[in-house]
């Protein structure tokens, strides 16, 4: 269930478009995911290399079924397309 604790991002929705794009793209961009796992290791911090790596997955997971890093003109504007055309 680890997986999807990403998704609570879209809580940024409430405070505007903008906010949740931010707040979105922060806890589903791979280069994020590889720093914490990186770091997780380099401090020997297990939780914080797990963390890196449910992001990673969770990230992937999201590619693989279309939904991209948001812009801000609102939740289905991604940099793969547009959601639900």
């Amino acid at each position: 269930m680890l997986i999807l604790v990403p998704d609570f991002a879209m809580i940024g929705y409430a405070f505007g478009n903008k906010a949740g794009a931010w707040a979105y793209n922060i806890f589903h961009h791979k280069a994020i995911a590889i720093v914490l796992y990186l770091a997780g290791a380099y401090l020997a911090v297990p939780v914080l290399q797990l963390a890196g790596v449910i992001v990673f997955a969770h990230s992937s997971m999201d590619r693989m079924l279309g939904y991209g890093l948001k812009y801000e003109q609102g939740f289905k504007f991604t940099h793969l397309g547009e959601i639900g055309k």
